[in-house]
């Protein structure tokens, strides 16, 4: 196994060579041959153990063991601790996600501070197998029955050639020393389950098993990449950046057979889950909305938008006082005295200072906000029926700004200016207001 492990690095992993990597040790067989064969290949290691306080004086043996290992050896040792169920609890996790999530956020915040290069699991083919099936089992996309990948960016998993029975005979023959899980051995989770029943079943069926998943598994990763391909040329005919917002035009996507495929490949990376919802965005009305935790996608007439979650505060407010030149925060504006008004546009307006009462305030808008649009004398409309005129977004509507003067509209900031503070003949002091 040492020199499968050596032409297995040599092939795939040489630039490893001469980096400072950091294994991750929980204490059990796996991990423990891995940081074995590092040390008989004089690798430059260190070891990095989290105790997820889970199994009581376990998870607290499983840290010492670590520990002693690493100082008899003479290894680098990095050892943390976490209230996991707390963690789950309060945002609302399974317990096997809170620990994945503390897991690798620790390990990069010690491959950062303690300037490693590489974050090394123990990762073998039977866990590959196992993710296999819990995927296929939950239903899931082509991407999620690749396997688990070799690398993802700075995490490593060198391990996935080896089998759990190599990985135990190569431990029994060099006398290696481990700790056992004892959860490992309970049907409690779905894991363990198709560890301990399904698995051996399919190795019975088929006593090269593993070498026929790994032939199927190659066939699907290749399959991926020419649907990764294809999405990206597509991708380039049907959506388009705008800032930060991402438009996919409904014209063009309809024009594909398969086109929910398409937005599924799109869309997976921003961790929505309703797809049947998402679909139904293409013949929904405008308006129609679908979330995932950090993201949106709106229905917008021909396209769907999607966009960061921005919670807007309506209550959110900003004074503006009467000699203050600029404002920096929500938006950038400016405030100039003139002596008299040149091209106005929908980011410049010039108002009569004297109707003004100070302190200004700059804020959201409200359903029932109401102003006397510029060039309409006296008549008056609603904001939300400008807004419908003018066709704009949810986003663009939670993103507009009114400048107020006590409870008036001043001007709806790059939209269209108020008509009761407009310039007129006998206009004394003029201010111009610019939004950059």
């Amino acid at each position: 196994m040492l020199q499968k492990f050596q032409n297995h690095l040599l092939h795939n992993f040489q630039f490893l060579n001469g980096k400072k990597l950091l294994l991750a040790t929980s204490g059990g067989i796996d991990s423990m041959v891995m940081v074995h064969l590092f040390q008989q290949l004089e690798y430059k290691i260190g070891i990095a153990h989290c105790n997820f306080q889970l199994r009581g004086m376990e998870s607290f043996g499983d840290q010492d063991f670590v520990q002693e290992y690493a100082l008899a050896n003479e290894i680098q040792v990095f050892i943390t601790q976490f209230d996991t169920k707390a963690f789950a609890e309060d945002y609302k996790l399974s317990i096997q996600v809170a620990a994945r999530e503390l897991r690798y956020n620790w390990f990069y915040e010690v491959l950062e501070t303690e300037k490693f290069d590489y974050i090394l699991t123990a990762h073998h083919a039977d866990d590959n197998i196992e993710t296999f099936l819990i995927n296929l089992t939950r239903g899931t996309g082509l991407e999620g029955l690749t396997g688990i990948p070799e690398q993802n960016e700075n995490v490593i998993r060198p391990f996935l050639l080896f089998s759990r029975e190599e990985i135990e005979a190569y431990a029994k023959v060099n006398t290696i020393q481990w700790r056992e899980d004892s959860s490992n051995t309970s049907d409690k989770y779905l894991r363990n389950k198709i560890r301990h029943h399904l698995v051996p079943m399919l190795k019975e069926l088929n006593p090269n098993f593993l070498s026929s998943f790994h032939k199927t598994e190659t066939y699907l990763q290749e399959a991926q990449a020419m649907v990764e391909d294809a999405s990206i040329i597509v991708y380039q005919q049907v959506a388009k950046q705008e800032e930060e917002n991402i438009h996919f035009d409904l014209n063009q996507l309809k024009k594909l057979p398969n086109y929910k495929s398409y937005l599924y490949q799109w869309l997976n990376e921003f961790e929505f889950s309703a797809w049947d919802d998402i679909y139904d965005l293409v013949e929904s009305q405008s308006g129609k909305q679908v979330f995932s935790p950090e993201f949106r996608l709106l229905k917008d007439r021909d396209f769907l938008i999607l966009s960061p979650i921005n919670f807007v505060d309506e209550k959110e407010e900003y004074l503006i006082e009467e000699n203050q030149e600029e404002v920096k925060i929500p938006l950038n504006l400016s405030f100039y005295k003139v002596a008299d008004i040149s091209i106005v546009s929908n980011k410049t307006i010039f108002v009569d200072a004297n109707r003004l009462q100070f302190p200004l305030v700059l804020r959201h808008w409200n359903e029932g906000d109401v102003f006397q649009p510029f060039g309409m004398d006296g008549k008056s409309k609603k904001v939300s029926k400008l807004f419908k005129d003018e066709k704009l977004s949810l986003l663009n509507k939670e993103n507009t700004w009114l400048l107020c003067s006590k409870n008036e509209i001043v001007w709806i900031v790059g939209i269209r200016q108020d008509n009761r503070f407009r310039i007129e003949n006998n206009t004394q002091n003029i201010l111009k207001i610019e939004l950059e």
